[in-house]
């Protein structure tokens, strides 16, 4: 073996072990589910072993194993005489789920991230300068080992840590901190086009077009079969249609075994009236499928005809509402926007709408700043914050740090959370802060630098006696890629955004252990201030409107509107992230100069090398630096954060300044507890409204299921309440 075998073989080996500890991470969480699933379906009444099993791909007895009374000695397992079989459904697996191997659909994902639901904390007028940081030597901390970085899941399955990236050192690293060639964010010059649209009830067929109400005869509810009756009674310049109910793409849904797989057959089904899959619409990129299990868009095109047919669910939950209230409510919510946007055009989905809007508030004034635009970061510093940027936190505490039966539970959520967030941001090119440069500051450059807008890798270290919840995210594989450890005495690395690193050091309980190793400090500035002030207006407005509403038709009308506002804010602020795009490619060996710069290499076998690379598109609108900053202070404020009371005094607010053990769950801006701590609501953003009660004793839910199950039943409760005191 020569020198350039045995390179090339240390290569395979390491791709090897990447794969490997994947492929294992993957399947322990996909075992996980698949059991979880197989009990949540074992529970229905007329269960049987020998119909699940094939399902699970287990033998019978092993189905048997994990659910008991499915055997034969079991008396539930015994049909009555007059038990008829009910058609089996296979519940849809979980995000990142393998899938079947299906026909190729064209598909476009135009929302460039999901963003989760909001949160916030306020800004420190003047803060005290707080606990001291420890002065970090130069030289890089290492990571905490993986057995101590592991903490033990709802489901009883150890997280494996996911490495993050790090800025190199010296010049490298320096590159890094520039914008991307001619790439801006600029004020559009032009108007959007309109896109004449119509609301369909695909579950009675009732289709609103302008003010007329037309019954159709959907047939199957095909793709192929919904244009043909749409188009026979509306003119063929109408380009979208939302479905505000009865969702097609479900309708064969039993037959698949993946949700998403009876969307694509609904979105692939052959198309008799001569419809194409639409490929480009002159310069519009948005062509092709969108492909999402519970809000596809499907795009036509028949010679110079466009059309997409899209879910109301984008923009909100329509809860049984009429067809004609869901388009009164989409006029309103126009209406409201014309009055801060005169040339408002609402788009096909809330985030792209909510970036347009934006980027009509982007400053023209001559001598402004920015007025030439926002420049776009370097590739490096958005793929480092894409990584190492956590959204909503979405965490479920079992039992013993619960108690096993809780007492009660209460839901508490705050209200447009994000409209809390947008008053300061990062703007322009960052300042790297190294640990040396960190330590050898004052006391008081440390707090002003953390203060800012601001990214850190840290390394901390839980205080003694912490008996409470995680304050700082760790990275981790699998779908949940984020945890909280919690553990007094833990010690780990991570990267964390400025509100979060404060929020560590300056806890109402005890302050943690901070190192800064790296950062990148950003000037602050308001991007964002105008276009969400604009947006809180609108939504405030509607929401008045709608407690003064005449009718329940019009109540309901002015309610969605506010709620598709802000799905605007939410979305819009999401937009702003950007998923790298992942390219894998394949050369033969002995061209191994031919891996693009910057690639990993995945596999080496004995012919070729398997490449894979992720690369940020050219998108002027990309500021992952704004999405990460607003997605740190929610964290943040949905721990601890400051409130008003209706006297007028300051108060804390927070699962932080909850007690210890009696916080169940926390779901990005909602905290579900066992007391009620009466916190001051007026109905503004970043308040928190009670929207959820169970008043008797409950089993602490140990799965997501349980904990939805628990969900639903609160909130029932608490409306049948309200509903029994008007």
């Amino acid at each position: 073996m020569d020198s350039k075998k045995y390179n090339a073989g240390l290569a395979e080996l390491r791709g090897l072990r990447d794969d490997i500890k994947k492929a294992q991470a993957a399947l322990r969480k996909l075992e996980d589910r698949r059991d979880r699933t197989l009990k949540a379906v074992a529970g229905y009444s007329k269960a049987k072993a020998d119909r699940i099993a094939p399902a699970a791909g287990l033998s019978v007895h092993e189905v048997v194993e994990r659910a008991p009374h499915l055997g034969p000695d079991s008396p539930a397992s015994q049909p009555s005489p007059a038990a008829v079989p009910a058609p089996h459904a296979t519940p849809a697996p979980g995000p990142g789920a393998a899938a079947p191997a299906m026909t190729p659909v064209p598909v476009h994902d135009e929302r460039d991230t999901a963003a989760p639901e909001p949160g916030a904390v306020e800004p420190a007028a003047a803060p005290d300068e707080g606990p001291a940081l420890s002065p970090v030597p130069p030289s890089p901390a290492a990571p905490a080992p993986a057995s101590a970085a592991v903490e033990a899941e709802p489901t009883g399955a150890a997280p494996v840590p996911r490495e993050l990236p790090t800025i190199p050192e010296g010049e490298s690293g320096d590159r890094w901190l520039q914008f991307a060639r001619n790439l801006v964010s600029e004020r559009p010059t032009f108007t959007q086009q309109v896109r004449p649209t119509v609301f369909l009830d695909a579950s009675t067929g009732d289709l609103i077009h302008r003010d007329q109400r037309i019954r159709l005869d959907l047939g199957h509810a095909s793709a192929d079969e919904i244009l043909t009756a749409v188009f026979a009674h509306v003119p063929d310049t109408i380009e979208r249609i939302y479905i505000t109910a009865g969702d097609p793409w479900h309708r064969d849904a039993d037959r698949y075994p993946y949700l998403k797989d009876a969307v694509h057959h609904w979105l692939d089904a052959p198309m008799p009236g001569g419809w194409t899959v639409e490929s480009r619409r002159g310069k519009d990129a948005m062509a092709g499928h969108f492909l999402h299990e519970r809000n596809p868009v499907g795009r036509w095109e028949r010679g110079q005809q466009h059309v997409e047919i899209r879910s109301i669910r984008e923009w909100f939950d329509p809860e049984d509402t009429d067809v004609a209230t869901i388009r009164h409510a989409f006029t309103l919510l126009w209406q409201a926007l014309k009055r801060s946007w005169p040339d408002v055009v609402l788009m096909g989905s809330p985030s792209q709408t909510g970036r347009d809007l934006w980027s009509r508030t982007i400053p023209t004034k001559e001598g402004a700043r920015w007025a030439d635009g926002y420049p776009v970061l370097s590739d490096e510093i958005r793929q480092l914050l894409h990584a190492t940027s956590g959204q909503g936190r979405t965490e479920l505490i079992t039992p013993p740090r619960v108690p096993e039966q809780l007492p009660e539970l209460y839901e508490f959520d705050r209200t447009l959370a994000y409209g809390k967030h947008t008053w300061a941001s990062g703007v322009g090119i960052p300042q790297r802060v190294t640990a040396r440069t960190f330590a050898s500051w004052t006391q008081k450059q440390q707090t002003d630098a953390l203060f800012s807008p601001s990214h850190w890798r840290v390394k901390v270290t839980i205080p003694d006696g912490w008996e409470h919840v995680g304050i700082l995210p760790f990275a981790i594989e699998g779908e949940r890629a984020w945890m909280y450890p919690h553990e007094a005495g833990r010690t780990f690395v991570t990267w964390a955004g400025g509100a979060e690193v404060n929020l560590a050091l300056r806890n109402p309980i005890t302050p943690w252990h901070v190192e800064v190793l790296d950062g990148l400090v950003w000037e602050s500035g308001t991007p964002l201030k105008e276009w969400s002030e604009r947006l809180k207006q609108a939504w405030a407005e509607l929401g008045a409107m709608a407690e003064a509403a005449g009718t329940e038709d019009l109540r309901r009308a002015y309610k969605l509107a506010s709620r598709a506002v802000r799905s605007i804010l939410l979305y819009g602020i999401g937009g702003f992230a950007q998923r790298p795009t992942i390219t894998t490619g394949t050369v033969p060996r002995d061209r191994e100069n031919q891996i693009p710069k910057g690639a990993r290499i995945k596999t080496v076998d004995s012919t070729s090398i398997t490449w894979e690379q992720a690369k940020m598109s050219r998108n002027p609108n990309a500021h992952p630096e704004w999405a990460a900053g607003v997605w740190s202070a929610a964290r943040a404020a949905l721990l601890s954060t400051r409130a008003k009371t209706t006297e007028g005094q300051t108060t804390h607010v927070g699962a932080l300044h909850l007690p210890p053990h009696t916080v169940v769950a926390l779901r990005t801006d909602a905290i579900y507890t066992t007391v009620n701590p009466s916190w001051p609501y007026h109905g503004k953003p970043g308040d928190y409204l009670l929207k959820g009660f169970i008043p008797n004793p409950a089993p602490a839910p140990t799965s997501d299921s349980d904990f939805y199950t628990l969900q639903v039943l609160g909130r029932a409760y608490l409306e049948e309440q309200q509903t029994s005191t008007i």
